[in-house]
């Protein structure tokens, strides 16, 4: 199989979304960090934190940024990655977990707010702010400084 087919099946099947719900042994996490060589730290409802492991299908295909949930099995084989990552959980999939009252109560509507648009959340280039202060703030300034014979602000602007 060709590395694009792959990945064509890969992304196919996480965002197809087959609502099915979690088996027993099967956990809902949400990622705090990513680790480095696909392993990413993440932490229960209860508050427990431990190292999960991307499987190979899902690695250059598919990426987990802080905050996003996963759904992972546990695993026997090491000491400190405990589980891995079965499903990358999207915001239809967790709304049918709380629909069947599976979402863990701990975790909240953390997904919601992260998702809503606010303008204090909005990327402010603070060099050109406080250009623009500065600016602003020398003009009102102008007529008190022109009485000792210029300012330094006057030789910036220029």
């Amino acid at each position: 199989m060709s590395k694009v087919t792959k990945r064509k099946h890969v992304m196919n099947e996480a965002m197809w979304d087959d609502y099915e719900l979690p088996k027993k042994n099967q956990s809902i996490v949400k990622v705090l960090k990513s680790r480095g060589n696909n392993l990413h730290e993440v932490t229960t409802s209860t508050g427990e934190e431990y190292l999960v492991s991307m499987p190979t299908k899902f690695r250059k295909n598919i990426w987990v940024k802080r905050g996003d949930y996963v759904l992972v099995e546990p695993i026997t084989e090491g000491d400190k990655v405990k589980a891995e990552i079965v499903k990358i959980m999207n915001k239809d999939s967790i709304k049918y977990y709380k629909e069947n009252n599976l979402w863990p109560k701990e975790f909240g509507d953390d997904k919601k707010q992260s998702t809503e648009v606010d303008d204090d959340n909005l990327f402010v280039n603070t060099n050109r702010v406080h250009m623009e202060q500065y600016y602003s703030d020398s003009d009102s300034s102008d007529s008190s400084d022109d009485s000792d014979g210029g300012s330094d602000n006057e030789n910036f602007k220029k």
